[in-house]
């Protein structure tokens, strides 16, 4: 029997989660999201939430992998043997799947932009012009689809190498370059004349936008920004050594994620203020207003370039994650079947993606539910799978597993004291799912 895949050291899989959890939620939406919603006060809600929302089904979806040791589906159905438990890890799979598709258009995206950046295509456009660049890129078939094909293929050739030899060392390197890439943006960033004004905004809260609604965007972008609910930290989980303390790896991906959208925001708000741009520009910030902001600046289109490479390679950790969910399912730990189901799953992924791909342009006029197919994707994922799916979850480890079983698994590699495992049951029991519901709602 073949030996069972486990991730190398703990801070691999630290890496390789935080890269699931960190990409264009934390880079693309919450600046646009911050922006929109009155900055530091949205920040410090987001933080808040992050911290007693997000972190614990986190560590929930850590307590049902290990345990198992299996994919998402098996594992649900090992835990709780005769019951449905286990269309969570299906309702996961399915949602993974579906999001996969439309985010790797954004990814092909991202690779248009960054074709054109080498070339010095980027350069001396006004804001106008560059909205109407983009445009036209997500308006041209040939271009979107290949972009898309591009991304799958580059997705796939890390996930088929499996854990250790494929996630894993692509993360090592990866990350420690996001945060590299980063901080020299962010340098360059705040040396901007007029560049305090933007850090003002994003760290002192102005409390007239201290709202209900505030709130809830600000709980929805927490929790959507680990990627909680997909049970793709189940699976994860699932190759993580009983020796590893799953409480200290849920802090570590948590306190990574906020610092990462902190240095988004160190990064976009400075330069937004000091070239005289508006902060609430919504989606298109990342497209139109970042190339605008560069072009005006000293080697500006060095740093887009950066910018870009950057925003690729947090969309790439996520795309690992959310493709090894599906591959997992399929492959049942057998890793002679990862490589032709992983390209399996990637030819499927971006044959569901096309019509997303096409929205913009070819299939601009056909609507569901009033939304273009990308948008109703991204729509019925958002707002439905990932809230139902950490609902479940939550309700499953803190209802149905035994509570001596969830302790022990707990305390194996840590020394979590007995206040603090109460306090996490007490809020995956009442506070989270009160929260999930009033986001759903919303």
């Amino acid at each position: 029997m073949a030996k069972k895949q486990q991730w190398s050291s703990k801070i691999g899989f630290i890496l390789a989660a935080a890269g699931s959890a960190i990409g264009l939620g934390a880079i693309w939406k919450f600046p646009y999201m911050a922006g929109a919603n009155g900055g530091g006060v949205f920040f410090l809600l987001f933080i808040v939430f992050t911290i007693l929302i997000g972190t614990p089904i986190l560590l929930a979806e850590f307590v049902i992998g290990r345990r198992a040791g299996a994919d998402a589906i098996t594992s649900y159905k090992k835990l709780a043997p005769g019951s449905a438990w286990y269309l969570i890890g299906y309702l996961g799979t399915v949602v993974s799947f579906i999001i996969l598709s439309f985010y790797s258009v954004v990814g092909g995206w991202i690779l248009s932009y960054l074709g054109r950046s080498f070339t010095g295509a980027l350069s001396g456009k006004t804001q106008e012009q560059y909205g109407t660049l983009f445009e036209s890129i997500i308006a041209n078939p040939w271009e979107i689809l290949i972009t898309q094909a591009i991304f799958i293929v580059m997705t796939v050739m890390v996930v088929q190498g499996g854990i250790q030899k494929g996630i894993e060392r692509a993360s090592r390197y990866m990350m420690p370059s996001l945060f590299i890439l980063f901080l020299i943006l962010m340098a360059r960033s705040l040396t901007l004349e007029g560049a305090m004004e933007g850090v003002r905004f994003l760290l002192v809260p102005d409390w007239s936008f201290l709202t209900g609604e505030t709130a809830l965007l600000a709980l929805g972008q927490a929790f959507f920004s680990l990627t909680v609910g997909l049970s793709v930290m189940v699976t994860y989980a699932s190759y993580l050594s009983k020796e590893d303390s799953m409480p200290r790896s849920a802090i570590s991906v948590t306190g990574l994620n906020i610092f990462i959208s902190l240095l988004a925001g160190l990064v976009i708000f400075p330069s937004v203020y000091a070239l005289g741009f508006q902060p609430d520009e919504g989606p298109g910030i990342a497209f139109v207003v970042l190339p605008a902001v560069f072009n005006e600046i000293a080697f500006g289109g060095i740093f887009l370039t950066v910018f870009l490479i950057l925003l690729l390679f947090a969309t790439l950790t996520s795309a690992f994650s959310i493709l090894e969910i599906g591959v997992a399912a399929l492959t049942k730990g057998n890793q002679k079947k990862r490589m032709p189901y992983t390209w399996l799953m990637g030819i499927l992924v971006f044959i569901a993606g096309i019509p997303s791909a096409l929205s913009f342009g070819v299939f601009s006029d056909f609507t569901l539910l009033g939304r273009n197919f990308f948008d109703f994707a991204d729509y019925i994922t958002s707002s439905f799978g990932l809230p139902i799916g950490a609902l479940f979850i939550s309700i499953f480890v803190s209802y149905r597993l035994k509570r001596e079983d969830v302790l022990h698994e707990i305390q194996q590699g840590s020394s979590i004291s007995g206040g603090m495992f109460n306090a996490w049951i007490i809020l995956l029991r009442y506070i989270v799912p009160v929260a999930i519901i009033l986001v759903f709602l919303s």
